[in-house]
């Protein structure tokens, strides 16, 4: 009854107030409660074929600089993927035309991809199953690790 008689942002403060005030008394009753909630699990799966040999590794310092480049640069090609994202939002609602310096064209793609749903079509029409797919590749990740975890493999031991 009381969402009745308030406008939605009115609704949105008060239910944020309740929630923080839920919070608080969470925070005197069970701090622990705040701050239990587990990571979720990474998925992992297997090397590629193609990996080096425990003989063919380079140094430690050499595997360390290319996660710490690796890790950068990802970064920043995220930062610069908002940035585009910000900015194409604001020029894909852009007539085409010249503002200030800068010209605002399209060109067409030369980019295709599957007409995934013309495909199925197809497939249902002439009683073919369901249309065969394939796993993308798994994306390779790095992260800093202060210490080792306890039963895991040092593989600069392996390297030495």
């Amino acid at each position: 009854m009381l969402n009745l008689l308030m406008t939605p942002r009115t609704a949105r403060t008060v239910r944020g107030l309740i929630g923080s005030v839920a919070d608080a008394v969470r925070s005197v009753v069970a701090p622990a409660s705040l701050v239990e909630e587990k990571a979720p699990a990474v998925a992992t799966v297997p090397d590629p074929a193609d990996v080096l040999t425990a003989d063919e590794l380079p140094p430690v310092e050499t595997i360390e600089s290319a996660a710490h480049e690796y890790e950068r640069a990802a970064d920043q090609a995220r930062r610069a993927d908002r940035g585009k994202r910000a900015a194409k939002k604001v020029l894909d609602r852009l007539p085409a035309g010249v503002y200030g310096t800068w010209r605002v064209f399209r060109t067409p793609s030369s980019r295709q991809t599957p007409d995934l749903a013309e495909i199925t079509r197809i497939f249902k029409a002439n009683g073919l199953g369901p249309v065969p797919m394939k796993a993308c590749a798994p994306s390779l990740k790095v992260e800093r690790v202060e210490v080792a975890p306890a039963g895991v493999e040092l593989l600069a031991g392996v390297a030495a």
